[in-house]
C-alpha cells in the first residue's frame, strides 16, 4: 500500500473529498534543504474516497477486493470528516506499478519498436530510391517519427482517462 498525508480542502456528499497533498522529493525532506537550491516540493490536489478507520470497507480497499452494499454505505459515511482534517491517502502498490508501466515502460518500448522497424524500412527504401542520402537525414526522420508515435500513444492513453481514473482509485482515512 502506498500512503501519503494530505489535508481535506472540500467534502462531497458522495463520500469523496478533494485532498491536497504535498509531494516532496528526497531533497525536500533533507535537513540541509535551506542551504541547498535543489530542494523540490509540489502541491497536488486529488479526489479520494473516504473510509472509516478500522472498518471492513478500509480492509476491502486495502486488499483490493469488491465491496458489499453494507461496506459501500460505510464508505459514504463522511460525517466524521471536516475541512482541514489531516488524512492518509492510500493506493494499492500494484496500481502504482501499473501507472509506471502505462506512463513510462510501455511508451519506451513503443518508441524502441518504432525506431527499429522504421530504421529497417527507411534503410530498405533509401537503398532503392536514394532520397534521404546520408545517415543523418535518416536519423532525423526516424527521430521525428518516433516522437510522433509517442504523441499518438499519449493521445490514445488520454482517450481512456475516465476509465483509468475509475481504476486508479485513491482512498483516505483519518489520521490518528
Amino acid at each position: 500500500m502506498i500512503k501519503h498525508d494530505g489535508i481535506i480542502i472540500a467534502l462531497n456528499e458522495d463520500g469523496t473529498a478533494l485532498v491536497r497533498i504535498v509531494q516532496t522529493s528526497a531533497c525536500a525532506a533533507c535537513k540541509a534543504k535551506a542551504m541547498c537550491a535543489s530542494a523540490e516540493s509540489a502541491e497536488k490536489e486529488m479526489t479520494v474516497q473516504l473510509v472509516q478507520s478500522g472498518s471492513k470497507a478500509q480492509s476491502a480497499v486495502q486488499d483490493g477486493s469488491k465491496l458489499s452494499s453494507e461496506e459501500t454505505t460505510t464508505l459514504n459515511n463522511v460525517e466524521q470528516y471536516k475541512l482541514g482534517d489531516t488524512v492518509e491517502v492510500m493506493v494499492q502498490q500494484k496500481m502504482g506499478w501499473k501507472a509506471v508501466v502505462l506512463a513510462y515502460l510501455l511508451p519506451f518500448f513503443v518508441m524502441l519498436a518504432v525506431m527499429f522497424v522504421g530504421n529497417g524500412l527507411l534503410a530498405m527504401g533509401d537503398e532503392a530510391t536514394g532520397l534521404l542520402g546520408d545517415e543523418a537525414k535518416r536519423e532525423a526522420v526516424l527521430g521525428t517519427v518516433a516522437l510522433c508515435a509517442m504523441a499518438v500513444y499519449y493521445l490514445v492513453l488520454g482517450m481512456f482517462k475516465d476509465k483509468l481514473q475509475k481504476e486508479f482509485s485513491f482512498t483516505a482515512r483519518k489520521r490518528a
